[in-house]
């Protein structure tokens, strides 16, 4: 440990001097950052898994052929194809963990192609499938009874717009990832550059 007060300091310095040397540039701060909130994002998208996980356990044990009375109680309707490949999306945060890791902008390229292959066209195809009956259900009347109506329910709620809820937090989670990508490959090949130009 030094000693304060201890030896000779050097002619034409205050001892101020070593502040420029404690700061971190400025693309490794924002990749540092961005690096935090995308590792958040599939924090978040993993939650979300687990949630269409539960939805399609009933499916997927139909598949298998194992019965259990109490998920076979809950009625749960019959999964769409795109619920199967948003369950997939997440396989793609492997990917992006990777490339963030390694600073990687190609892999980073790729892991944003996949999650708008994967994980937001599923939604928007979700989004636009339920439409019809999320419209139906604003512009009810107040009078009429959900039952008499087109309008598919689950559990005396709209099956569409269940659905709906699970886009809105769906389009925020992947929205922000992309943008946090984004941002770190926009940081890295910033730093790429400045090496260039030294």
């Amino acid at each position: 440990m030094a000693t304060m007060g201890a030896g000779p300091m050097v002619t034409g310095t205050d001892g101020t001097d070593f502040e420029y040397r404690q700061r971190v540039a400025a693309p490794h701060q924002i990749s540092l950052l961005n690096k935090s909130r995308l590792k958040y994002c599939i924090f978040f998208h993993a939650l979300l898994f687990f949630v269409m996980l539960a939805k399609l356990t009933s499916d997927i044990l139909d598949r298998l052929d194992v019965f259990v009375l109490e998920i076979e109680e809950l009625e749960v309707p019959t999964p769409l194809w795109w619920e199967y490949i948003w369950l997939g999306s997440l396989l793609t945060s492997f990917l992006g963990l990777s490339a963030a890791r390694a600073n990687k902008i190609r892999k980073m390229q790729e892991y944003m192609i996949a999650i708008g292959l994967f994980a937001v066209l599923p939604l928007l195809y979700c989004f636009i499938y339920y439409f019809g009956d999320v419209w139906e259900y604003i512009t009810l009347d107040e009078n009429t009874d959900l039952e008499e109506s087109e309008i598919f329910l689950w559990r005396g709620m709209p099956y569409g717009l269940l659905w709906y809820a699970f886009c809105f937090v769906g389009f925020q989670i992947h929205g922000f990832t992309l943008y946090f990508s984004y941002n770190l490959i926009k940081a890295w090949k910033a730093r790429t550059a400045a090496r260039k130009y030294q």
